[in-house]
């Protein structure tokens, strides 16, 4: 447990760090591009262009960098103060400070998210503007200074140190060692801490006074997975065989090397494959001094060419070649020896998206079909992380479709991933949380939806169902879910309690999602339905997976540890308007959501049946008072 915690802390410190390069990494390109063609010993030998290089190294890439670390903690006024306090560290140092930049950057957003707290809910109206730019500059000022006579220096001798370590090891031709550790590290998904952590920047430096380095092929060299890849082309069996091909193309030519990493993890002494073939790479770089003049980024042949400085393409290319062809015999001899059975490379991709922590981009190209629908279909669970929100509105959705295509004698029902029944034939996720859930019940038939108000994947599985897709049947159940939600009174509303026309806000403005689920929970907590702890915990889960439900509407709610902090089910209604970002999708209805023994699904159940409409989203957007949104929730 000791050593999962640390590789999870390890590659969320990797995940900082390459949240701070990719989006810059156009930038670096620029760079690059701009060095290779302009200064005195590039193709196209420039003096005045040439002095792009400089500044932009010392300047611009550091700046960027600490504003996007800023931005990562604290939006846009993170992003702001992070700049500023980058610019200490730049101007205090003699050396590009990139790893400064990634300390400095996320403090300063850290910094000033702690000072807005401390303001929240106490600065007069009208003087919000005026408070807000004083913080952010006090702040970024005082920042500025600690960095120009703490950080910067502390961070150049720690730089220094570093280069010297990676020096000695090209001095004494011990660099090819290093991939003994990057090979496994990719693998695990650790290789961001090793590559942006330290590999770009002590390249970055390396390049600016020798015009290349080799650093920037140490993880980028795509000769390893290429060599691997095609030995399953040829000597693989079954479906790993058949993915082969197309995962090589997108490996190679792609640069997502990501996609090779289930076929280790299928069968893991091909690890020593990949080993070798990175050694022998940068062995042979090392023998014809070759390097490129900035990252390679994705880490396709087409990147690495494009980085490679004039006269170096010779050197390049053999150290893929040589890694290549190593990584493909000792893969070869792997395969044809090995006896044990060819493992599923569906379930290694499951396995590589569980272990990376969240949903890969290319995991897809390997996944195939979990076979077809259960010959006897009685029962379908629609899972979310705590089982309280987001999961209890697709199954409203989903059970409302079921009656309506007149298959009444299937059960559907919601719970939390962790607790989805042995016998769940048919399980319905977020696509974020379907490698867990499949982890949870390897069996079931999956089906992924990233809109759970709208998915077509809803219509399709009921198409399927009725229509006997894939030899599907419908069979009577023995047992009915227990029915232990609220009814509607009398007149037609909702439990006295659940929701309050005291908890429905509207003409609401916010400047990030964060500032709009602390709302939503401090109206919980004001009304007495949770405990204070609650809405951290919101923001805990929403951070796990978007809350966001699809047609402009978002239920946060908490995780599902935080379920023992619920004092009783309730509501809340935020209508915001003009909008609020959720990770770029523009959400205008807010439901605050605390749940306590199923007594809420009821009433959420109705609001997802409204909110599936966007007809009713425009109303309750456009509702000038609380009794008129409370009277279209209620119309259902």
């Amino acid at each position: 447990m000791a050593q999962s915690n640390i590789k999870v802390a390890v590659q969320k410190f990797g995940n900082s760090l390459s949240s701070m390069i990719m989006p810059n990494i156009g930038a670096f390109i620029a760079w690059g591009l701009i060095t290779a063609l302009f200064i005195p010993t590039g193709w196209l030998p420039n003096k005045h262009l040439a002095t792009l290089v400089g500044p932009m190294v010392t300047y611009l890439l550091p700046l960027l960098i600490g504003y996007s670390g800023g931005k990562l903690v604290h939006g846009d006024r993170g992003a702001v103060v992070g700049a500023i306090a980058t610019m200490g560290v730049i101007v205090g140092t003699n050396v590009p400070m990139f790893l400064g930049a990634m300390i400095i950057g996320p403090l300063g957003g850290y910094l000033i998210k702690q000072v807005d707290r401390l303001f929240q809910d106490k600065i007069r109206q009208g003087f919000e503007m005026l408070i807000n730019n004083f913080t952010a500059g006090i702040v970024g000022a005082i920042l500025a200074g600690l960095a120009y006579f703490g950080i910067g220096p502390a961070v150049e001798a720690l730089s220094n140190l570093l280069a010297s370590g990676v020096n000695f090891l090209v001095k004494h031709h011990l660099i090819p060692l290093a991939n003994i550790f990057i090979e496994p590290a990719k693998v695990l998904f650790l290789n961001n801490a090793i590559g942006n952590g330290i590999l770009v920047p002590l390249g970055i430096e390396q390049a600016k006074t020798a015009g290349k380095s080799i650093l920037f092929l140490l993880e980028a060299n795509p000769g390893p997975g290429i060599g691997l890849l095609l030995a399953y082309c040829f000597f693989g069996k079954g479906n790993a065989k058949q993915s082969a091909p197309g995962a090589a193309i997108i490996q190679f030519l792609g640069g997502i090397h990501e996609i090779y990493f289930p076929y280790v993890l299928m069968k893991p002494l091909l690890i020593l494959a990949v080993i070798a073939g990175g050694v022998s790479g940068v062995f042979t770089l090392s023998v014809f001094h070759a390097g490129l003049v900035a990252p390679a980024s994705p880490g396709s042949i087409i990147a690495v060419l494009a980085m490679t400085p004039k006269g170096g393409y010779f050197g390049v290319l053999a150290g893929v070649i040589v890694a290549a062809v190593v990584s493909f015999v000792i893969s070869a001899i792997i395969l044809k020896t090995s006896k044990d059975k060819e493992g599923d490379i569906s379930e290694a991709a499951a396995k590589m998206e569980q272990m990376k922590g969240k949903k890969s981009s290319v995991a897809g190209a390997l996944a195939s079909n979990p076979g077809a629908l259960p010959d006897q279909v009685n029962k379908i669970v629609f899972a979310c992380d705590a089982g309280m929100g987001s999961s209890a509105m697709g199954a409203s959705l989903l059970r409302k479709k079921v009656k309506e295509a007149g298959l009444n004698h299937i059960s559907v029902t919601n719970t939390a991933i962790s607790n989805i029944p042995s016998d769940a034939q048919i399980v319905v996720t977020q696509e974020e949380l379907t490698p867990r859930a499949k982890n949870k019940i390897p069996g079931a038939y999956h089906v992924s939806v990233d809109n759970f108000l709208s998915s077509p994947e809803y219509d399709r599985l009921i198409g399927q169902l009725k229509n006997g897709g894939d030899k599907a049947e419908v069979h009577e159940v023995v047992e009915e879910a227990e029915d232990n939600t609220p009814h509607p009174d009398q007149n037609g509303n909702a439990d006295q309690g659940l929701l309050l026309e005291k908890n429905i806000f509207l003409n609401q403005e916010f400047s990030s999602k964060e500032e709009a689920i602390r709302f939503a929970g401090r109206a919980l907590a004001d009304s007495g339905y949770v405990k204070e702890s609650y809405i951290e915990a919101m923001i805990a889960r929403d951070q796990m997976t978007s809350t966001y439900m699809g047609n402009d509407v978002a239920i946060p709610h908490g995780t599902e540890e935080a379920k023992k902090d619920v004092l009783q089910s309730g509501f809340t209604v935020l209508q915001v308007p003009n909008g609020v970002d959720f990770d770029g999708q523009k959400v205008r209805l807010i439901f605050g959501i605390a749940g306590k023994d199923g007594t809420h699904l009821e009433i959420l159940s109705g609001i997802a049946v409204t909110c599936s409409e966007m007809e009713n989203i425009e109303k309750m957007v456009a509702a000038k008072t609380t009794r008129e949104l409370m009277d279209i929730l209620n119309s259902k």
